[in-house]
């Protein structure tokens, strides 16, 4: 999803690099130069298109239930989550 919005198919080709074992220079077909050089994270960041909030999303679901959280969700703002992630590492620093 990243790579498509930093680089779409379309606008790019791929160059082989000089070097064996790096990837592929990529290059800007011309008439997508300028619009490319605007696809950045940052650029995309601010945007905040549905599929990277979505991907968020979906990610911020797994880290809870990875962490068996999945019953405290409401309540689960920046401050509580700190805080668990705290009292987690604690724990296991005296469990060392």
């Amino acid at each position: 999803m990243r790579e498509n919005w930093l680089n779409p198919p379309e606008w790019i080709e791929h160059q082989p690099e000089i070097v064996a074992g790096y990837p592929d220079r990529i290059i800007a077909k011309p008439a997508f130069a300028a619009q490319l050089k605007q696809r950045t994270l940052t650029n995309l960041y601010n945007k905040k298109p549905a599929w990277l909030v979505n991907a968020h999303v979906k990610l911020d679901q797994a880290v809870v239930a990875a962490y068996g959280w999945e019953n405290d969700a409401a309540e689960l703002n920046e401050a509580e989550i700190l805080q668990r992630l705290l009292a987690l590492n604690l724990a296991r620093k005296k469990a060392n």
